[in-house]
């Protein structure tokens, strides 16, 4: 297998290449988890991966609750479906509140404070109450739990690590919380087969890929990433490439010849943070600019035929949209045109004009 069959392939299990998923929770589903601290681009990355889906599909689905966003996986947002999150909390959640033990007892946040916060929580919201993060600081407040700095912050982030709070529907353009018991799923496994569920999901939806890089997106330890292999091997090809062992699924429908494309992609998008080792998205000769700028991970990237060429910024105006991009290198004709068409595209997403 050569890097041009490994691009190519994750463009096609990403759903980059050939759009066959058309709901939003199922997408999510299929990719298992996709980060989203950047609420508006990260309904983008699933946007663009669906035919014919816009921004209210989207957000209609999280406000529907068939899509949650938690602290999940590494200590960052994500978008799990309600089906998931339960089980997929109880496999990560472990590591994820040891690794920020320090961060608690940097900011004086003791257990007894930890444990006063969410029952003031679990009381406040139960009933199907939601509320927003302003209405639940001050709340906190009120119980005299200090929420200053970035305490509160950590409280919230630990009461969703303790399956007390999980996304509500959005209140007016602001985020709400609701109670984790009422308002996801009860599917729950054991520990070996979630592992095994979590394992086939990273390396369907993102092979070729290697255990250090299921290690690194699922948060979890090396040993755990090879126990997981292990169980569901049978279901994957391996092939050993430049000393790196590759695991991944070539669907029937498959095909190696994939059309030349452009796709805006948002920052976090999982075709590159999913991947420890980040060198097949990237072309050698703008190595040094994207690891000195940091593009290929934290900017909104410009992908041209699996390979990130640029970056692009967005600026809306009312009922328009401006876009605009900076490349590494200059683009032929052909391929100014196929970036054009992405513009197009991420513009019918949000339902705007293009500003020209």
């Amino acid at each position: 297998m050569t890097s041009s069959e490994i691009i190519k392939l994750r463009l096609f299990n990403q759903q980059l290449a050939e759009k066959k998923i058309t709901r939003p929770h199922e997408l999510v589903s299929w990719m298992g988890a996709m980060q989203a601290q950047d609420y508006a681009m990260a309904k983008w990355a699933i946007g663009l991966r669906l035919p014919a889906s816009d921004d209210t599909v989207v957000e209609n689905a999280f406000n529907e609750g068939k899509i949650l966003r938690i602290h999940i996986l590494r200590p960052t947002w994500h978008f799990v479906t309600l089906q998931d999150i339960r089980w997929m909390h109880d496999l990560t959640t472990p590591r994820i509140l040891s690794s920020i033990q320090h961060a608690f007892r940097f900011l004086s946040l003791d257990k007894k404070t930890l444990n006063r916060c969410n029952d003031v929580l679990a009381k406040a919201l139960q009933g199907g109450r939601q509320l927003t993060r302003e209405e639940i600081r001050s709340m906190l407040q009120r119980a005299k739990i200090d929420t200053s700095g970035l305490r509160f912050i950590h409280l919230l982030e630990h009461a969703e690590l303790n399956r007390v709070i999980c996304s509500g529907p959005r209140k007016e353009n602001q985020f709400t919380y609701a109670l984790f018991d009422e308002r996801a799923s009860a599917k729950t496994m054991g520990h070996d087969e979630a592992l095994a569920e979590l394992t086939k999901r990273f390396f369907t939806s993102r092979g070729p890929a290697t255990i250090y890089d299921f290690a690194w997106w699922s948060g979890l330890s090396v040993s755990e990433a090879k126990k997981g292999i292990e169980m569901v091997k049978k279901k994957f090809k391996k092939e050993n490439i430049a000393g790196k062992e590759y695991f991944f699924r070539a669907p029937a429908s498959f095909k190696n010849e994939i059309a030349q494309s452009a796709l805006l992609l948002p920052n976090y998008d999982e075709y590159v943070v999913s991947y420890k080792d980040r060198t097949e998205a990237i072309d050698k000769r703008h190595l040094a600019v994207i690891l000195k700028e940091r593009n290929a991970v934290f900017t909104n990237s410009i992908l041209i035929n699996g390979k990130i060429e640029g970056t692009w910024e967005r600026t809306i105006k009312n009922n328009s949209v401006a876009v605009t991009s900076s490349f590494f290198s200059k683009q032929n004709k052909a391929r100014q045109k196929l970036v054009d068409r992405a513009i197009i595209h991420y513009c019918k997403f949000l339902d705007k004009s293009l500003q020209r």
